[in-house]
Formats: structure tokens, sequence, C-alpha cells
């Protein structure tokens, strides 16, 4: 990842659902939905809190311990979940890598991501225009050959300029998955930095949505999303007592947005690590295997350079400590060093020296 935001572009044919999906996501009609081809036609850009009922709760603990107003400040003053960037990318057709449709300008927007969503048309609507979509199975096929056809037009001028023997038999190797149509794969970590300057569109991790109707939500238990993206939309204007009240109506258990989310910090391998203090409590994302160096250097750069130690609790210790000074005397704080490995759900304190 570029940053500690992760972005996931949503592609798919023209009106499978995807801009009502998005709208959903951001919980306001930020995108055009319409009935009809590349009604999206630049990227809809739009930021997305990460549910986390953790940070209700070290607020909470923050407040216990500091009380609950500075002056005329709220304490903590800011509660600040990590984030998601959602990218709303215009529908792809067949011929796309050659210039059909919006071509090389959608292509060019998926390369800017981190992972995405391909949203498949699960569902029967004679009013929405199918506009290219055949069937589930047949509707992924025809995404994946122009995304592998794109990534063919990139291997092919870097094969003629290679640097190095490496890049030479690495690059060669990809082509020849590609020829055959199928998904290249990576053995080692080196291949990948190797491979980083080409961006290939096939070697972004790929989450499947299948776009289904209301009443088949709860008959699915797969690995594979399965959302309604009408419902998606109802969703994004409940409460959250309203939202439980529905989603069990439905025989779910998870809106779309959590499922999604979820699914791209595990293909990504990624995790939270979280502060809390009168000034703000916040979630960060990082790598998982991140050392606490890299941790700190994702709230400044300074805090990694001059990094000297971590004092840190787990999240579960400090909940059952109520605040970070019982924890303390009771010795569940511990002071970390450079090599330690951060874990999903450590709350921490940074020590450093600019």
């Amino acid at each position: 990842m570029s940053s500690s935001v992760l972005s996931i572009g949503i592609i798919g044919l023209p009106n499978v659902g995807k801009s009502t999906l998005f709208n959903a996501l951001l919980k306001r009609q930020a995108a055009l939905a319409a009935n009809y081809p590349f009604a999206t036609i630049e990227p809809n850009i739009g930021v997305v809190d990460v549910p986390d009922v953790r940070l209700q709760k070290l607020a909470e603990l923050v407040q216990e311990e500091f009380g609950r107003k500075a002056g005329d400040k709220e304490i903590p003053e800011k509660i600040i979940p990590a984030v998601v960037k959602f990218y709303d990318i215009a529908g792809l057709v067949k011929g796309a890598s050659q210039g059909e449709g919006l071509g090389n300008q959608f292509l060019h927007h998926i390369r800017e991501v981190d992972a995405i969503v391909h949203v498949v048309r699960a569902f029967e609507d004679e009013n929405v225009i199918r506009a290219g979509s055949v069937s589930p199975d047949e509707d992924i096929s025809t995404i994946d050959t122009e995304l592998i056809l794109a990534d063919l037009q990139v291997l092919e001028k870097k094969l003629k300029n290679a640097e190095t023997k490496e890049k030479l038999e690495l690059f060669t190797h990809i082509k020849v998955s590609l020829d055959r149509g199928e998904r290249p794969k990576l053995e080692t970590p080196e291949d990948a930095q190797l491979v980083k300057e080409l961006n290939l569109l096939t070697l972004k991790p790929v989450i499947f949505v299948y776009n289904v109707s209301e009443d088949k939500l709860s008959t699915f238990h797969t690995d594979v999303i399965y959302l309604s993206a009408r419902v998606e939309s109802e969703l994004s204007s409940f409460s959250e007592a309203d939202k439980n009240a529905y989603l069990k109506e439905l025989g779910i258990t998870q809106s779309g947005l959590d499922q999604v989310i979820q699914k791209g910090y595990s293909i990504l391998g990624l995790q939270t690590f979280l502060t809390a203090g009168p000034k703000e409590v916040r979630a960060w994302t990082i790598k998982q295997g991140a050392k606490a160096p890299q941790a700190a250097g994702v709230i400044h750069t300074d805090f990694e350079r001059g990094f000297i130690s971590a004092e840190v609790v787990s999240f579960e210790n400090l909940i059952g400590a109520k605040g970070w000074k019982n924890a303390k005397d009771k010795g569940l704080i511990r002071i970390e060093g450079k090599n330690y490995i951060m874990r999903d759900g450590d709350v921490v304190e940074f020590r450093f020296s600019v």
C-alpha cells in the first residue's frame, strides 16, 4: 500500500449495481446511479469509516480517567476511526483493453487502488438494462480477459527494456501465465518487489461481490460476498439499532459494507492498532508483521526516525483494568523496543526523540 489508508476500486460491467453500492457505502448520494451504461465517467472517490466498536469503549475509559470536559472542550476531543477509500470506477465492457467504452481511462483508474471489489450481477430485473451482462461466470470471464489483455500490453513494452536478467526472466514468466489466460502468481517477496513498478491489474487482490435480490440474502454461506445493493442503500439511512433489527429480519449478521472492509483487511494482510488520550482516540491501519517503529511512522515520520520505545497494552487488558493507570499499576503495560511485532488491538503510547 502506498499509505496507511486502504483503497478499494469497485468495478464490474455497466449496470450491475456499482454506483448504487457506492452510494450506500458513503451513506450519501455521491455517485450518479442511472439506468444506462457509463453513468459514471470519472471515478467517484469517497472515504468510509471502518466499523470498530473498540473506539467508543476507549473513549469511555478516557472520560473516566480525565473527566468528560476540559474547559469547554469535550474529552476526548475527537474519535477517529481507520478509513477505507472507495473508488467507484466506470463500467468495463468487452474490448476495453482496445479502447472500447471508456477503455484505457478505466483501466488506469484500477491501477491506483490496493484491492478490487468486482461487483457481479446475480439479480433478475427486466427494468435494468443488461449492457453486456450474460451470466455471473461469463461476466467475470469478460472482465478478467480485459485485465489480462491490458497487462499484456504493459508487459510487452517492459520486456523490451528490462534492465536486469532477473526482471527479464520474471516478466517473461508472468507473460506466459497471461498468454494462457491465467492470473500470474509470484513465488517470493523479491519477485513482488521486482514487479511492483508494473502495477499489474491481475496481481491486485479481488473480492467478488454478487449483487443479489433481497430475498436471496440469507441463502448463501460461502467465502464470496453476497449482498443486495438495494438493501445496502436502505441500511445507509438507518440508525444502528434499526440497522441491526433489519439485518436480523433478513437473516444476516453483517452489512455488505462490514463484509467488504473485513475481507479487504484480510486479503491485504492489514490490522489495526489504537491510541487513546484526552485529545483523541484513534484507530490506525498497518500491515500484519509491522514492527513498532513502522507503526509509529504511520502516525508521523518523525516518530519512526526518533523511535525509542513503545508502551503497549492489549485492548482487552486495558478494558479489563478500567484504564491506563490501573493497567500500569497491575503490570499489564509492557515496554517494547524496535523489534516488537505489533498485534491487532494493541493500544500504544510511543516514546521518541526528534
